[in-house]
């Protein structure tokens, strides 16, 4: 389910940047379309995580999924009448209200159908899926935005949000959850409170969002793919699920690796890494050479991600997960999104290039940062070991 909801995300993010851009020609617009996904998270997250702990996160799940598939419709019409910008963007933004209320009902979902023991495999295994669905979701949209036109594409997203539902609701009962005083349970803050007093939480987090926020280079593929590698929609496709590709792969491999003995230390080294290949990437003039460092970089932000998602499955308690999964996703959502707008407007003052590359420097920057004001971090003990705070 979450993979066919990540299938249809990714279909409609590969098509509108694409077709704005043909039409536009302007990188403000790519940087709106990261914009006006921001914007949900902050305003949403305050309900969507208080909603998440009194309700049935297997209906949450179900009514966020189907929601996309009902953007999905709405774009294609738009798609076919040939719409202002500004619809596009309302319906971005309705799909950033889906995505607010899908991540932590989703996220908190997963720790109450399986044992603790099973989280980090499960996480990677979630990962492949997710990051096949990326692989697929731009390939396809790239080869069928040439043979059958962007409003077809946007139409079939609508199959995937009702397939994802269905999925979700032949979940099995999730375990109870013992409720949370009563404080607790009328207090939104308690999700923010718990993140900032975790050693070990907010760190992992902090690296996550700023090396997203300043290296992601996935909004600028569409200038990219024109105006400096000259590839057209097709290698577009590719260029955009090469990441995705790299994920995939290191999923794979990691299922054979032993469980790192110091995951906080391979964290900070992850990100660095990902700042450097983001910089070679920038630089690139070589179609080839690109697909292989976006191969690298989604090798490299599969280790953050199952590394992240087990760390905080294994500290928070049930109680507030729903919230702190969405003050997380505030963090995480804000760092994919508004990097988007980052990326567009950095691209507007400086070109594309300098956007791209610059970007990864400051990602290595934020590596070194994190790793000097939380020690705690490079001395964390295997996952398995870490236990609830």
């Amino acid at each position: 389910g979450r993979a066919l909801n990540s299938f249809g995300r990714a279909i409609i993010n590969t098509t509108v940047g694409w077709e704005l851009w043909q039409r536009t020609h302007s990188t403000a617009v790519l940087a709106a379309i990261g914009l006006v996904q921001v914007v949900p998270v902050f305003v949403l997250f305050v309900p969507s995580g208080a909603l998440v702990d009194r309700s049935d996160r297997r209906w949450l799940t179900t009514a966020a999924a189907s929601g996309t598939g009902l953007v999905g419709i709405g774009l294609a019409i738009s798609s076919i009448e040939s719409a202002p910008v500004a619809v596009y963007l309302a319906l971005l933004l309705a799909q950033g209200c889906m995505t607010s209320i899908h991540s932590p009902a989703a996220s908190s979902l997963m720790p109450l159908v399986l044992p603790r023991d099973s989280l980090e495999r499960a996480n990677r295994i979630n990962a492949s899926f997710s990051e096949t669905a990326q692989i697929a979701g731009p390939a396809l949209a790239g080869l069928a935005i040439r043979y059958f036109g962007a409003g077809a594409v946007y139409a079939f997203v609508a199959l995937t949000g009702v397939a994802a539902g269905v999925l979700y609701r032949s979940l099995p009962e999730p375990r109870a959850v013992e409720a949370p005083a009563s404080t607790a349970r009328r207090d939104w803050r308690v999700g923010l409170r718990f993140i900032f007093r975790s050693p070990l939480l907010l760190p992992a987090i902090t690296l996550d969002m700023f090396a997203v926020l300043f290296a992601g280079a996935t909004a600028l593929l569409p200038v990219l793919s024109t105006d400096v590698l000259h590839v057209g929609s097709r290698g577009y496709g590719v260029l955009r699920s090469a990441q995705s590709a790299g994920a995939v792969l290191m999923a794979i491999a990691g299922g054979r690796i032993r469980p790192w003995r110091r995951p906080g230390r391979v964290l900070l080294a992850v990100v660095a890494a990902f700042g450097l290949a983001t910089i070679g990437f920038g630089v690139s003039r070589s179609f080839g050479l690109s697909v292989g460092l976006l191969v690298v970089m989604g090798a490299l932000d599969n280790i953050s991600v199952v590394i992240r998602l087990t760390l905080e499955q294994m500290v928070v308690p049930d109680a507030i997960r729903g919230r702190v999964s969405a003050v997380n996703y505030v963090f995480i959502g804000m760092s994919n999104e508004l990097g988007a707008a980052e990326s567009g407007i950095a691209a507007s003052l400086f070109g594309a290039v300098p956007a791209i590359a610059g970007g990864g420097a400051a990602a290595v920057l934020a590596a070194a940062i994190v790793a000097l004001k939380w020690p705690a971090l490079a001395r964390m003990p295997p996952l398995a070991r870490v236990q609830p705070l």
